[in-house]
């Protein structure tokens, strides 16, 4: 609540800017449930804010990829989710070099922490220690463990898990006496796999360390970050199977990730993959007799109809200043109206790049679109 932009508007209506998206696609898809093909495969690009000191990677107001499966409880759904992300960063040009997805499940850590003795009333302390092991010394996280934890054998067991963290065959082979830590290491396998089978396996690495702050999460979570640690998270999220139903009364299992605009800009830029802006308009339409300005739109609004960006000068302007203000605004072609030739069908196609021009029929030009 702490992060939350709130303030009375001027009807003395209490007003929250949207932190996240995921409650708001709770109570839109509980109320359509019924009428929804299942799975419901879904995606927004929502503007969030919070409320929250600025700093490197994290700013009060961003634009956030949000993709989300609703309806769907088995681990190839999990699969896809995660693949859908890394799909996202492989189209951007980065690689597995460049970026790496750290995956965990918390019903996978709550079986361990619960089989060295850990209480249930004392695990969201421990997630939380656990949450922010990556980011603090070891004896830190320890320490938060040990204030949490009353048991010195439950501690110890913390510890054990902590160290092979990320180390599947270990945890496999240290808990193989639990049924309940077997099974649950045996469908983190069988996620593995369908990430495999999708192509993106390389990408992937586990980490019980990734247990995602947001209490709402209840199964496989995943972290997206660059390879080389220079930035926070690209992208988190998970399964929340649970939210539909408490924020909407509809059980619908669920699972989704939000990949925000601001890390993933600075990690394109410093990759140098940030792609230049490069302004829009294709053609100028420029004509040497300020009497042809009708015919000038009339080319326009054809070149727009085959949906190409056209400019041209609403003025009296000279020739050389119609073309100056075209290379000055960017545009790279200069369609050229000449009287004569335009009379009969033609005009003269200019590069400004290197001057060149060729003439072609009005008609063909732009039925070649």
């Amino acid at each position: 609540m702490g992060q939350l932009y709130t303030f009375t508007d001027k009807g003395d209506r209490q007003v929250a800017l949207r932190p996240e998206m995921t409650p708001t696609l709770a109570r839109m898809v509980s109320a359509k449930a019924s009428s929804m093909r299942k799975p419901i495969r879904w995606f927004s690009v929502p503007q969030l804010f919070r409320y929250e000191r600025q700093q490197k990677g994290r700013l009060r107001e961003h634009f956030q990829l949000n993709v989300d499966i609703l309806g769907e409880a088995s681990v190839a759904a999990d699969a896809e989710l995660l693949a859908v992300a890394i799909d996202v960063i492989r189209a951007l040009g980065l690689t597995a070099q460049d970026v790496r997805a750290r995956v965990s499940d918390r019903r996978l850590l709550t079986a361990l922490l619960s089989h060295v003795g850990v209480k249930k009333s004392e695990l969201p302390a421990v997630f939380a220690a656990i949450d922010k092991a990556g980011r603090e010394p070891r004896d830190v996280t320890l320490a938060k463990v040990e204030k949490a934890v009353t048991d010195a054998d439950a501690r110890r067991g913390v510890g054990g898990i902590l160290r092979n963290s990320t180390n599947l065959v270990a945890l496999a082979n240290e808990f193989a006496d639990s049924p309940k830590v077997v099974e649950e290491i045996s469908r983190m396998r069988e996620y593995l796999g369908f990430l495999d089978a999708l192509g993106v396996g390389d990408w992937v690495d586990f980490d019980l360390s990734i247990v995602r702050g947001l209490a709402y999460y209840t199964g496989k979570v995943f972290e997206l970050f660059d390879a080389k640690g220079e930035f926070r998270a690209i992208c988190g999220g998970g399964r929340y199977d649970d939210l539909l139903s408490t924020i909407g009364g509809v059980d619908l299992p669920a699972l989704g990730f939000g990949m925000g605009d601001v890390v993933l800009t600075e990690l394109l830029r410093a990759r140098d993959l940030l792609p230049s802006a490069e302004l829009g308009t294709e053609y100028w339409i420029a004509a040497e007799d300020d009497s042809l300005l009708p015919e000038v739109m009339t080319v326009a609004g054809r070149l727009r109809a085959k949906s190409r960006s056209v400019e041209y000068a609403l003025k009296s302007q000279t020739l050389a200043r119609q073309l100056k203000t075209a290379s000055t605004a960017g545009v790279k072609n200069v369609v050229l109206l000449r009287r004569d030739d335009y009379a009969n069908g033609n005009v003269t196609l200019k590069t400004l790049a290197d001057g060149s021009e060729r003439s072609v029929a009005l008609d063909a030009f732009i039925d070649s679109l």
